[in-house]
């Protein structure tokens, strides 16, 4: 029989599951119903940012970068050499995987504040090339990418939004497969102490590139998506570092440890970037809102949401357990009275 806790993370993944489902047929508008798009391909990528930053502990900002490849690489086999989009997409999902080795070789390398810094400078030097390749990236003027059915704007959202939720259950899965397996407890004895890790036999550099190129790929498929579904690339959004920004929050916030946490992380800022553009427009303010999120989190949740949620119940656990022993104590003062009474 299963436990307790086991039934109740199947009822929380079973419910999320038909929220998720669900959520086409609820939408009230097309607006809506593309912001609902937005969320699950965030979700996919913050997943696609925690094979890396949940299992070795290495904060990337530059997995924008690998969705904006993803997403271009699509754009321009459509576009420019006339592929069906769907080819497309796997094809610049293993044109990334490929070229994920030789960054991964020299990016992994280093750790802590220097991969980050590294992982910043891939970004940049990826926004400078295809701004100034502008005979096959368009430039600054942008890339315009064909959409592959010829629907309406409701249904065009309805489908890509479950091809979105398609890829967010395959990286989901590849996850949780990982996090079971040998080459999983390699990962995270690496997270936990690398040099001991080393010390001990494991591949470390193996392990990291190994793992760099599974989530370079989910990268690349959720961002070559997007291209399809929005159908505009611009190089200033697509290789923003902002964008790894908000997969490291949605990470951290729903908890880089937890195989939902992603998912759950990316609903809270997903639905919070897009209320606080509508709220606040293109200014600033909204990146204050995210910024005053992200100390939230860092202050009063460090390990995330979900964490924080499973230490409550342990919490009222604990105090079920203290109330039964405090009853045990009177029913013993009790006892100990009326022994006392039956002496005399």
């Amino acid at each position: 029989m299963p436990s307790g806790s086991k039934v109740l993370k199947l009822a929380a993944v079973a419910l999320l599951a038909v929220a998720v489902l669900a959520f086409p047929s609820i939408a009230p508008n097309p607006y809506i119903l593309s912001a609902g798009v937005l969320v699950v391909y965030y979700a996919v990528l913050a997943t696609s940012w925690n094979f890396v930053g949940g299992f070795t502990g290495y904060i990337s900002l530059g997995h924008g970068a690998l969705a904006g490849l993803g997403a271009y690489s699509t754009g321009i086999l459509v576009a420019k050499a006339g592929l069906p989009p769907f080819l497309a997409l796997a094809a610049a999902g293993a044109f990334v995987g490929l070229l994920a080795v030789p960054i991964g070789l020299a990016a992994l390398r280093v750790r802590g504040a220097s991969f980050v810094i590294v992982s910043i400078s891939l970004v940049l030097i990826l926004l400078l090339v295809f701004q100034s390749w502008s005979s096959v990236t368009g430039g600054s003027r942008g890339l315009v990418v064909p959409r592959p059915f010829q629907l309406t704007r409701p249904e065009h959202h309805r489908i890509f939004y479950f091809l979105f939720a398609g890829l967010l259950a395959l990286a989901v899965l590849a996850w949780w497969l990982i996090d079971r397996s040998r080459f999983g407890l390699g990962l995270k004895s690496i997270r936990e102490d690398e040099d001991k890790a080393e010390a001990l036999g494991t591949a470390t550099y193996a392990y990291k590139l190994i793992v760099f190129v599974v989530s370079a790929v989910f990268t690349a498929l959720a961002g070559g998506l997007y291209a399809l579904w929005f159908g505009d690339l611009d190089p200033v959004f697509q290789f923003s570092i902002l964008t790894g920004s908000y997969l490291v929050l949605m990470a951290l916030l729903g908890g880089v440890r937890q195989l939902f946490g992603p998912v759950v992380g990316a609903l809270i800022v997903g639905i919070a970037l897009e209320f606080f553009k509508v709220e606040y427009g293109d200014t600033p303010l909204h990146l204050v809102a995210t910024g005053l999120l992200l100390a939230l989190v860092v202050l009063f949740m460090p390990d995330g949401v979900l964490p924080a949620i499973a230490d409550l119940i342990k919490r009222f656990g604990r105090s079920d357990r203290t109330s039964i022993r405090e009853v045990s104590a009177a029913e013993l003062r009790e006892q100990r009275l009326q022994n006392a009474g039956g002496t005399k």
